[in-house]
């Protein structure tokens, strides 16, 4: 039996300027599924991206490795030089085909549904960034956020090209103020010892596919010598609360797989993993 993908459809632009494309997988000439390869640019590389894939007939048959395999040489031919995919939480087959073809785990995807706004453990207070402060707190977190993606996998140029290179854009521009955004700090109950740790929330990063918001966690640190005391639990409460005041029920975030002590924590407040990310250099 012979086993090829085919183009279902013409090749089409992405909003960020790169290329995507959906395909049958087709064995003896009829469709046993489907799949899609898209390629985007992260500043002077191309990164792949394999989506949809789904075998209708056949499972079992190595159908799914034929289409993956498939996938990635089409993404080489696009120039691309690492793919990833990600998978829904609970596919565990697919997870299993992503080991099987060599992708690593990255980083998983969790959410929550918020009903009731919590409150802060005793001994503790917060309040809104100094801008003074801000620009260098930025830096730093920036810089943190290059390290965890070089321990997850990536390499150093990736992990460049991934946070937008040496001089990247500005993603809060009016500071403090930016508008949707929550910037705050934790400190002791009376406001003079600390910061303990920050926290940064986009309010509303993108629509669910029920039209609900949905707010993202970008950043939650806890200064080093501060851990290990609830203080980035504390720091999820005040997330949660602050989603609530804004009238957002949904909090998303993204954790690194190497990060045990956060996933355990953020598994503890009920959030729940939605989709896990693999990777592999092309």
């Amino acid at each position: 039996m012979t086993t090829t993908l085919r183009p279902e459809g013409p090749e089409t632009p992405t909003a960020a300027g790169g290329r995507t494309r959906r395909w049958l997988i087709l064995a003896n000439g009829h469709p046993i599924g489907a799949l899609r390869t898209t390629a985007e640019p992260q500043g002077s590389q191309l990164w792949g991206k394999i989506s949809e894939l789904e075998i209708t007939e056949g499972r079992g048959r190595g159908r799914g490795t034929f289409g993956g395999l498939a996938a990635e040489e089409v993404l080489r031919t696009w120039g691309c030089t690492r793919v990833d995919v990600g998978i829904p939480g609970d596919a565990d087959t697919a997870r299993g085909l992503a080991t099987t073809l060599g992708y690593a785990e990255r980083a998983l995807g969790m959410s929550k549904r918020l009903t009731t706004a919590p409150a802060l453990p005793a001994g503790v207070s917060t309040r809104p960034f100094d801008p003074a402060d801000l620009d260098d707190w930025l830096a730093r977190s920036a810089a943190g956020f290059r390290r965890s993606l070089v321990e997850s996998g990536l390499t150093e140029e990736e992990a460049r090209a991934r946070t937008g290179g040496d001089d990247p854009p500005n993603p809060v521009p009016q500071g403090v103020e930016t508008p949707g955004v929550v910037l705050h700090r934790l400190y002791d109950a009376d406001g003079t010892e600390g910061p303990y740790g920050s926290i940064w929330v986009q309010l509303r990063l993108r629509d669910l596919p029920d039209g609900e918001p949905l707010a993202w966690v970008m950043s939650v640190e806890v200064s080093p010598a501060h851990r290990g005391r609830g203080h980035g639990r504390a720091l999820m409460l005040l997330a949660e609360r602050e989603c609530l005041a804004a009238g957002v029920r949904n909090l998303g975030l993204n954790v690194f797989t190497h990060n045990g002590t956060a996933v355990r924590l953020y598994a503890s407040l009920g959030y729940e993993i939605t989709e896990r990310f693999y990777g592999k250099h092309l």
